[in-house]
């Protein structure tokens, strides 16, 4: 083998990939059809792509347990699985891209029959081989090999923004789960503190039944209102638990028979306040938006590999080495030997097969780029609902307060106007009962706002700013 021959071949093959075209579409991220701005709002604060859920979140007892959720929960660690697998396949893929390297050794003994005929003698012929070799390689002037490299590349970064969508979701789920069992919790609360009061009420017109001060209708309207305050009350105690199974799904561990107590439930207390930014923003926060956009980038470029079929295939292959009948002498510069070759193949006739490939990659493009656009307009969809809520929320627990606080003046009142006989007892019961549903209104109406407020947080892509894209 001639000096040096295996490093020609290696410049030959890389100067064969860095002149290679690309025949994929150029890639223009397709316009996004949403308005250039969210509905009018008053919400002012941070950006949610730059806050970490540890910063939104200023409870310490729902940080611990998102804490756990993401170390432990069962699908998150499957989303994580997958994405080694994508990894281990775009490195599959990319190793194609270059030549590969391989050794081979080999010895063999060959001997002759002897010749009854002509009494020729046995002959032992022996040959020993020793090389290194490139194996056949597609030069990629096409960039077929290319364009599927990036093919794999995308749909691995599109299994990491995949991943990223799990982790924002689980994180919303479990801060969700968590405001719905500590609703539950003070409505429990709230309920038992109610029905304790009832019962002492019920007391009262018994011995007011029993002296004939009133007739059993007094008694019978307050037990009718503590059986509707046991039923309320088991109720809410069947939330609780249900609340509780799924806050325990989504962590992946056991929690402790009670959560320590926690912050209040009021949103100013609980969350971070948001800015929402601009709809732009949703492209490079929103990792469902991004895992999209791979996608059709993936897409794009298996356009590219389809079209290259149309040009013949390019394979080279080389080898150099010694070869010797002799073992002892087998390393020597008189037994070098060396082989190259190069081949290519285009068919002739396939009955169109090239032309649907290249027909049904367009037609996949397409259907990318219209996932791609509707889920830029759910995510602002998503976002715009989220601020509505948001404000009608805060109306709505302001409202409650003040309904609140009148209904616990009306009880006041119908208990003065009841002790000098003025109203009849029912306007007193009626009076509890309103106050009581009017107080567990409120509960559950600050337990949604911040549902809703954690919710907005993840629409708005909240704290996937500052995630970094792999290296190709």
């Amino acid at each position: 083998m001639r000096n040096g021959m295996l490093w020609r071949v290696g410049a030959l093959l890389a100067v064969g990939q860095l002149c290679g075209c690309n025949l994929a579409p150029n890639y223009v991220r397709p316009e996004a059809p949403v308005p250039a701005a969210f509905p009018p709002s008053t919400a002012e604060g941070a950006l949610a792509p730059g806050i970490a859920w540890q910063g939104f979140f200023h409870d310490p007892v729902l940080r611990d347990l998102i804490g756990q959720a993401l170390v432990y929960n069962r699908d998150l660690a499957g989303a994580a699985a997958r994405i080694e697998q994508a990894r281990a396949q775009f490195r599959i893929q990319r190793s194609q891209r270059l030549p590969g390297l391989d050794a081979s050794a080999s010895g063999q003994r060959l001997r002759t029959p002897l010749s009854a005929a002509d009494g020729a003698p046995r002959v032992t012929v022996d040959s020993y081989a020793l090389q290194v070799g490139i194996p056949s390689f597609e030069l990629d002037f096409w960039g077929r090999v290319a364009n599927l490299s990036e093919v794999a590349r995308r749909q691995y970064l599109a299994t990491e923004e995949a991943r990223n969508t799990a982790e924002l979701s689980l994180v919303a789920n479990v801060a969700a789960s968590y405001y719905a069992v500590r609703a539950s919790d003070e409505g429990i609360v709230l309920a038992e503190r109610s029905l304790a009061s009832r019962n002492e009420t019920l007391e009262l017109a018994q011995l007011r039944m029993d002296a004939g001060l009133t007739s059993s209708i007094d008694f019978n309207q307050s037990y009718a209102l503590v059986t509707q305050t046991e039923l309320q009350l088991a109720q809410l105690r069947r939330s609780q638990g249900q609340a509780l199974q799924l806050l325990q799904f989504l962590v992946g561990v056991p929690l402790p028979p009670a959560l320590p107590s926690g912050l209040p439930l009021d949103p100013a207390a609980q969350l971070t306040q948001l800015d929402p930014g601009l709809p732009s923003a949703l492209l490079e926060a929103r990792p469902d938006v991004r895992l999209a956009e791979h996608q059709l980038r993936a897409a794009n470029a298996n356009i590219g590999a389809a079209r290259a079929l149309y040009f013949p295939i390019i394979a080279l292959t080389g080898a150099g080495g010694y070869a010797s009948s002799d073992l002892s002498g087998l390393v020597s510069d008189s037994n070098r030997v060396w082989s190259f070759g190069a081949g290519a193949v285009l068919p002739l006739l396939d009955w169109g097969a090239r032309r649907a490939r290249v027909d049904a990659a367009n037609a996949a493009r397409d259907e990318r780029e219209v996932a791609y656009q509707s889920t830029v307009q759910n995510a602002f969809r998503e976002v715009a609902s989220g601020l509505v809520a948001a404000e009608q929320n805060d109306r709505q627990i302001a409202a409650q307060i003040r309904a609140v606080e009148v209904q616990q003046a009306l009880v006041v009142t119908a208990h003065d106007r009841y002790d000098v006989g003025l109203t009849p007892y029912l306007e007193v019961l009626d009076a509890e009962r309103n106050h009581f549903a009017a107080e567990q209104n409120l509960l559950q109406l600050r337990a949604a706002a911040l549902q809703d407020a954690v919710n907005l947080y993840a629409a708005l892509g909240g704290g996937q700013g500052q995630r970094v894209v792999p290296a190709d």
